[in-house]
């Protein structure tokens, strides 16, 4: 079996799942070819990841100019087919969030990836995100390029889904992915009840080398870690305010803030307001080992998010049998037991995420050990990558020709 993947970004830090994914299939006998607008020059300090950079073909590497140039060739070749293609490129452009000419780039980018199909004997075309890079894989179809299906993560189900043509893109493709049961479910609130059928869920995994490890112990002051990208969404502003009222009670708790992003210098400023410099470390990004490493110095993953999907960090902090405290929001509680792996607290309530981050801090270790390893169970028997990756598999060859 040979498929193609196409992700809008790749490699990127924050795509480690998708390469977790193709590196399954890839172990299953899948030959994957990767796809990507943009990624070759990424800032990725990850050895694998650089690996991925340099098996990836980006359509936006030569320029737009060049990406145009070479869709009018394509189309002067293969005019029935462009024309095909120009016709649901228009279809996609009404009500869009874009307007009508970047539906025209979209259909280059498809243009140039059918150059890159051929002689490949792809049978499928899978896409991450089911923004841009789905559409571009719908007019890859459209082009009489091979069936597609794409996954999606939350925003572009979320935020204006039928301006992101989710209905027809669901409809046109072979099958969709959600990534848990509550985007799933968010999808089909979105499409015609004659479509739900169409809608699986397949989890981000983690390698089987994630749950290789023994539980490293507890520190003994209770230390925060918190790992996300420093955007409004993700709540960071409000842990921060929770964390000053657990370092009033425990003169010993630290923060550790894993991450960048545009709000870095508000939260600095934040910190500092709050007398607590001392006491909350700014890493800036970090590599999926150094995630690792600091989560084996930390008692607890804190992920306060507004809105989310289900983040990857999660599984990665009860792979290292630690718990968890985060919102009830999306697909978090199928994951997060409260009370059993860790704390599940309402979105952008400042006190009840203070009490539960006071529970973790006055918790015995011997109980904080038990919830780390009823997590690391949990994560185990639901986000195995191989495992996965293998019913990803199984939709490729039963719906994806």
């Amino acid at each position: 079996m040979r498929v193609a993947y196409l992700i809008n970004q790749y490699p990127a830090i924050s795509h480690t799942f998708i390469r977790r994914e193709i590196r399954a299939l890839e172990d299953m006998g899948v030959e994957v070819e990767r796809f990507a607008l943009r990624g070759w020059d990424s800032d990725v300090v990850d050895t694998l990841d650089r690996e991925e950079m340099a098996r990836t073909r980006h359509t936006l590497k030569d320029g737009t100019a060049r990406l145009i140039l070479g869709a009018l060739v394509w189309g002067l070749r293969h005019p029935q087919a462009f024309l095909r293609g120009l016709k649901l490129a228009f279809l996609m452009s009404k009500g869009a969030i874009r307007p009508w000419p970047y539906h025209l780039i979209y259909l280059a980018h498809a243009c140039r990836i059918m150059t890159w199909l051929e002689g490949k004997e792809v049978s499928h075309l899978h896409a991450h995100f089911g923004s841009n890079s789905a559409e571009i894989a719908a007019l890859v179809e459209a082009l009489s390029g091979p069936g597609f299906s794409f996954t999606t993560h939350g925003s572009e189900v979320f935020d204006d889904p039928k301006r992101h043509a989710l209905p027809l893109k669901v409809d046109r493709a072979r099958f969709a992915v959600t990534s848990c049961a509550y985007i799933g479910s968010q999808m089909m609130y979105n499409v015609p009840p004659a479509l739900w059928s169409k809608v699986n869920v397949v989890h981000c995994g983690l390698a089987a080398t994630a749950f290789a490890n023994d539980a490293t112990p507890l520190p003994d002051a209770p230390i925060f870690l918190s790992v996300g990208r420093f955007s409004p969404e993700k709540g960071h502003l409000l842990l921060i305010e929770a964390f000053a009222a657990v370092h009033a009670a425990h003169p010993g708790a630290r923060l550790v803030l894993a991450g960048d992003g545009p709000m870095r210098a508000m939260l600095e400023d934040h910190i500092a307001q709050l007398n607590l410099e001392q006491a909350v470390r700014i890493t800036g990004w970090v590599t999926s080992d150094q995630v690792r490493a600091e989560l084996r110095g930390a008692r607890a993953l804190v992920h306060p998010s507004f809105t989310e999907g289900l983040p990857v960090v999660i599984m990665e902090a009860m792979a290292e049998y630690r718990p968890v405290i985060s919102t009830y929001i999306a697909g978090i509680p199928e994951l997060v037991q409260d009370g059993q792996t860790g704390w599940l607290v309402p979105a952008g309530q400042v006190k009840d995420l203070t009490m539960a981050m006071l529970a973790c801090a006055d918790m015995p270790a011997e109980k904080l050990e038990a919830m780390g390893q009823a997590g690391f169970d949990r994560v185990r028997a639901r986000h195995d990558a191989s495992v996965e990756a293998a019913k990803l598999k199984a939709l490729f060859k039963a719906l994806g020709s």
